[in-house]
């Protein structure tokens, strides 16, 4: 399990002394443990985990946006780093060939034409892709093949 992981990570980084990735991973258990509350469940699955952390990487994603137009590059860095770790704990994602494929089988199923379908398609698509695709990409691919 991905939980289990980032505890073993988390004790290897500590023995490390490797600061940015312990307090990374603190977070991130945090954030876990909150969610398992949320939830009131015991344990956390692995899906469930991930959603977790795409929110931890959009926070930092957009904290980095927002230091860069406060020109605040030291803590762009950190940051940067902060996301680093984060994005070892996501499935490999899908390249663009890939994900052009399934939101083309997609919108043949769903026998999509307009816009308006767009929604449907969307659902659809963020349900086979299951996180290892961001959602801007997959709404503009969408986007542009419905007319």
């Amino acid at each position: 399990m991905l939980t289990i992981k980032i505890d073993a990570d988390m004790k290897e980084a500590l023995r490390a002394r490797e600061t940015t990735r312990l307090s990374t991973l603190r977070m991130l258990k945090s954030a876990i443990q909150y969610a398992m509350m949320e939830k009131k469940l015991k344990t956390l699955s692995d899906a469930d985990a991930i959603i977790v952390i795409k929110k931890q990487i959009k926070q930092r994603q957009d904290a980095i946006e927002e230091f860069q137009k406060g020109g605040r590059s030291d803590l762009v860095a950190k940051e940067t780093a902060e996301l680093t770790v984060l994005k070892a704990y996501l499935p490999p994602e899908l390249s663009s060939t890939e994900l052009e494929q399934i939101i083309s089988a997609t919108i043949a199923e769903l026998g999509a034409t307009t816009k308006a379908d767009m929604g449907k398609v969307m659902k659809a698509v963020q349900a086979k892709v299951a996180g290892r695709a961001d959602n801007r990409a997959i709404s503009q691919l969408v986007s542009a093949k419905l007319v």
